[in-house]
């Protein structure tokens, strides 16, 4: 698992997609989560503006999976 800190707040889970380096961009990113590939806390989450705060974890299952917690 790796931990993704930030400084703000919370942050959208499209922009921690990107931060992540999992996509390359936005429309990849929204693309993932459209597609039912992205978890939030266990749940299929389907809304890339999610709003994600520390301790929530993203599960993204591609060809590799990705498990990543808010920091």
């Amino acid at each position: 698992m790796t931990e993704i800190k930030i400084t703000t707040p919370y942050i959208k889970l499209d922009q921690l997609i990107k931060f992540a380096g999992i996509s390359f961009d936005g429309a990849e990113a929204k693309e993932m989560v459209l597609q039912g590939l992205v978890k939030v806390n266990g749940e299929t989450e389907l809304r890339r503006g999610r709003k994600l705060y520390k301790g929530d974890t993203v599960q993204i299952d591609l060809e590799e999976k990705f498990e990543l917690v808010v920091g």
